[in-house]
Parts: C-alpha cells; sequence; structure tokens
C-alpha cells in the first residue's frame, strides 16, 4: 500500500517538479499576510507557515535534482 502511494507520489511529482517549491514559497507569502491580519494570534505568532514553507521549499529543490 505505501510502496504503491510512493510510486504514484514519485511519479506524479517528476512531471512537476516546480510544485513543492512553489508550494513552500507560497507558504512563506501565507505567513507575511497572517503577520498583518491576525498577528496576536498564536499561527501568526509562531511563524508556523514559514517554517514549514521554508523545509517543502527545500525539500522540492532537493527532491527536483533527484528526479
Amino acid at each position: 500500500m505505501i510502496s504503491k502511494f510512493l510510486d504514484w507520489l514519485s511519479n506524479f511529482l517528476a512531471h512537476r517538479k516546480g510544485l513543492l517549491p512553489l508550494t513552500g514559497i507560497s507558504m512563506v507569502i501565507l505567513n507575511y499576510l497572517l503577520q498583518w491580519l491576525i498577528y496576536p494570534h498564536w499561527l501568526a505568532a509562531s511563524n508556523l507557515f514559514l517554517h514549514l514553507g521554508i523545509v517543502v521549499a527545500i525539500f522540492g529543490l532537493m527532491l527536483a535534482w533527484a528526479l
């Protein structure tokens, strides 16, 4: 089950190499917008989307290089 999912995911991402970096960049931009819109909220104060976006973008760049 997991190996079939990983095969499907690698085939999906092989044709869309820029999807994960663009997703990561959009998460960083979303975090920036949340800082202005809902700052006292814990979601904006913790910079959750900033950290996740950076990890997703770096992982996407490494995965695109490998595929």
